[in-house]
């Protein structure tokens, strides 16, 4: 099914700038929300000659009040919605105990009761008309808890995907399909100065979320290799040795 309507959280830079540009590459319609409305404005331009249409809305998804006004004033400019892409999400973090709790703290906030809002706003908008496709940008940290400065992002993102899974649990057989993403290392500025040979450059990345999302696959690990087998064995390994790996 093409899903011709879509809202991206996160649009301004990143993973949801990345998306936003290829699926105006295929013509779809766009509704692109983010804190920094200078860098939307300047990205529409951008499209608008690729993409069938684009708006915008300034959106702090922390501000829950503000996600359901904004996304029913993108789905109204765009005539309707077919898939809301949750991406929106924050990279802070420290070690915990050591004086920082402001920075995991906003982390939550942004990456798990930010998405909440989110899922709130567009399942509103599927319920009422009865179809659509949520996609929500988890993470590989959420499969097992990584260390130190991730500790709290980790845990927000955990979060994401088990609202995915009860939402797929509850959902499954009905018109309304709900794809769990759990991007490994790509270049982005959350990622920025890490050391990896796991790293991928953003566009390819991007590609692999892209194919994913357009295939409504349930949980996907992108780019697959190595990340599938990576997300499985994190499950179910033994801490002696999954901790080697994160």
């Amino acid at each position: 099914m093409i899903r011709d309507k879509i809202i991206i959280t996160g649009a301004s830079s990143g993973l949801g700038e990345g998306m936003a540009r290829e699926f105006a590459a295929r013509g779809r319609s766009l509704g692109l929300a983010a804190r920094r409305i200078d860098r939307l404005d300047a990205l529409a331009s951008e499209l608008e000659p690729s993409a069938a249409a684009v708006a915008v809305a300034q959106l702090d998804v922390t501000d829950v009040d503000a996600v359901p006004i904004a996304f029913d004033a993108l789905a109204e400019e765009l005539g309707g919605v077919d898939r809301v892409i949750v991406n929106a999400g924050l990279g802070k973090g420290a070690p915990i105990g050591t004086g920082h709790a402001a920075a995991n703290i906003e982390t939550v906030q942004t990456n798990l009761v930010g998405a909440l809002a989110q899922i709130e706003a567009a399942m509103a908008i599927f319920r009422r008309q009865n179809h659509g496709h949520l996609v929500l940008v988890s993470s590989m940290s959420a499969v097992r808890g990584l260390p130190k400065a991730q500790a709290a992002y980790s845990a927000s993102k955990a979060g994401v995907s088990a609202l995915g899974q009860g939402l797929q649990a509850e959902l499954a057989g009905s018109p309304i399909a709900v794809t769990v993403l759990l991007p490994g290392y790509i270049e982005t500025d959350i990622n920025r100065g890490v050391k990896t040979s796991m790293m991928t450059d953003t566009e390819s990345g991007v590609k692999a979320m892209v194919a994913a999302i357009e295939s409504e696959r349930s949980r996907a690990a992108v780019p697959a290799w190595p990340w599938t087998p990576i997300s499985w064995a994190l499950r179910i390994l033994p801490d002696s040795i999954s901790a080697r790996l994160i």
